[in-house]
């Protein structure tokens, strides 16, 4: 059966689409495949460098001090009495042997007077009964007195010249009575606020002192190490006895002054496991106070030492490492030996030499033979 007319009109077309499609198929099999785009290359991974130097590390030691007074003084009156006048101005300086109060000196004059005055008449009877002894004594030669008489004269004499000994010491106990009416400074220093107005009656057993003097030039700093530094401080005591020592401020923005280290305590303190050192400072602009807080820097050693900055440092499992660039910009793990460090630096006794290149940023994103960029490389640096 032959196929309508119409039937053959809509097979006409699909035939012809068919080859088409045919065509296209045959057409992209028979043509050469596009050549591959090529890889993208690998990123570059941004990195901020410092090259290794040898130079002289100055090793410090930071600890927390408390700047003492080599000597603060409690001024108190040894006697009693009214005070007369006060010969300081508040905060002032003074000077060792200067007169600070006086307190009213009559009562004890009178007690001078009477105790040279009971002296005097002791040493008359004394010198009575010597010459009666050594009368007797002529006498006894001849038998006129019998030996008993010059045995009760010799045992007066020496009743006597005991109470010499003890009239001699109450009039130096007046005397020194007297010397305690005035009341001056047994150090130089500087004054603090009064406690005591003149006209009030002092007394020896008062617990209020009339004032305090601070020795503040030179002054001394208190501070502890932990005992695992014990070791590196006694030996740089034993090769510099007069280490240096640096003082700053709370912020550790402002050096407060250099001083030396003056002494170590004997023995570890077991409760806090430190060992406590004082250092002595000159303090001529006396900006260190007393009792005033301050960072201390404690000099143990200085040598000739290959220093990176300690952000190049990284810690693993392995111990610590660094990245180096090589020279064809890729980067490469290096195992190190750290030694003593100062502020930002740390020397490295082993796995570097000076002239690499480590890595002190970006060190994130490496990984060994990664390539790197180097968009900054710090210039060498120096001991501060």
């Amino acid at each position: 059966m032959s196929a309508s007319p119409s039937r053959r009109r809509l097979l006409k077309p699909l035939l012809v689409l068919a080859v088409l499609a045919a065509a296209v198929i045959a057409w992209r099999a028979l043509s050469p495949a596009p050549a591959a785009d090529p890889a993208p290359a690998a990123n570059a991974t941004p990195v901020r460098v410092a090259t290794v130097v040898r130079d002289d590390l100055v090793v410090r030691l930071k600890a927390l001090g408390t700047v003492t007074p080599l000597h603060t003084v409690s001024l108190r009156s040894r006697v009693d009495g009214e005070l007369l006048r006060l010969s300081f101005r508040e905060g002032e300086h003074v000077k060792a042997g200067d007169l600070i109060a006086e307190i009213d000196p009559r009562p004890y004059q009178v007690a001078l007077a009477r105790a040279l005055g009971t002296q005097q008449q002791n040493l008359a009877e004394l010198d009575n009964a010597q010459t009666q002894l050594n009368r007797y004594s002529e006498l006894q030669a001849k038998h006129f007195v019998s030996a008993q008489d010059l045995s009760d004269q010799q045992s007066k004499v020496r009743q006597l010249q005991g109470r010499r000994q003890t009239d001699q010491a109450a009039v130096d106990e007046a005397r020194l009575q007297l010397q305690y009416t005035r009341i001056t400074a047994p150090v130089a220093g500087r004054m603090g606020l009064r406690n005591v107005d003149v006209g009030n009656l002092v007394r020896s057993s008062d617990s209020e002192p009339l004032a305090t003097i601070t020795q503040t030039t030179p002054i001394s700093v208190l501070f502890t190490v932990p005992e695992p530094d014990l070791p590196a401080v006694v030996a740089a005591v034993r090769a510099t006895p007069d280490l240096t020592v640096e003082a700053w401020d709370r912020e550790e923005r402002t050096a407060l002054g250099d001083g030396v280290l003056a002494s170590l305590d004997n023995r570890i303190d077991t409760a806090t496991g430190t060992l406590k050192l004082r250092a002595q400072f000159a303090n001529a602009d006396e900006a260190l106070f007393p009792n005033q807080f301050v960072n201390i820097r404690l000099q143990v050693s200085s040598s000739d030492a290959v220093v990176i900055p300690n952000a190049a440092v990284q810690f693993g499992s392995k111990g610590s490492y660094v990245y180096v660039i090589a020279p064809d910009n890729t980067s490469h793990l290096r195992n190190v030996v750290l030694g003593p460090a100062d502020g930002e630096r740390v020397s490295v006794r082993d796995g570097l030499k000076a002239g690499e290149r480590v890595v002190v940023e970006g060190i994130d994103g490496l990984r060994e033979g990664a390539n790197v960029e180097v968009v900054s490389q710090d210039p060498p640096r120096t001991g501060a």
